[in-house]
């Protein structure tokens, strides 16, 4: 399943079956985890955003993320979260993938993650710019433990530039 496919997806708390609210981005840690979800909020002129952490939430397809009850949303400082996919100051759309040789391979255009797997992000989908991604298509890059978020690029070992596959789809693992 890609991240971008949960945007926007509809939060119901299984204890009254009752809609909570729609997901607005995704938190991720520096290990390239999925630690949580953040719920669209009313207020804009506040630092605190709602979110629910990757353990509360009990299932989750593709249409609906299900978690145990309200009691699940915290109030989390926006300044305080360390990574988020769509949005934010440490945002991982659009993050420049430079490998430790050098060498530019794109921006991130999207991450993908194995149901099965739980949280863990296994690779991310990677556009070279939009004419390249009309003429070759965006391209697929397996994560391993050797990349590292940076603040202004993901760093990435040397030999990925090889590694880099056609982007699949993966649904539902």
């Amino acid at each position: 399943m890609k991240l971008q496919d949960m945007i926007g997806l509809a939060v119901f708390e299984v204890e009254e079956g009752q809609e909570i609210g729609t997901i607005v981005d995704c938190i991720v840690d520096s290990n390239l985890n999925i630690t949580g979800i953040e719920l669209e909020s009313k207020s804009f002129f506040t630092s605190h955003v709602k979110v629910v952490a990757w353990k509360d939430i009990i299932a989750y397809g593709e249409d609906a993320v299900m978690i145990a009850s309200k009691e699940s949303i915290d109030k989390a400082d926006s300044d305080n979260i360390p990574h988020t996919f769509l949005m934010g100051k440490n945002k991982l759309k659009d993050l420049q993938v430079v490998t430790t040789a050098g060498t530019i391979i794109g921006k991130i255009s999207d991450v993908y993650f194995d149901q099965k797997m739980g949280n863990t992000i296994v690779a991310l989908e990677i556009s070279d710019g939009l004419v390249t991604d009309l003429i070759e298509g965006r391209k697929w890059l397996p994560c391993s433990d050797d990349m590292s978020i940076g603040e202004n690029a993901l760093l990435v070992p040397a030999m990925s530039e090889e590694r880099l596959q056609k982007a699949i789809n993966i649904v539902n693992g």
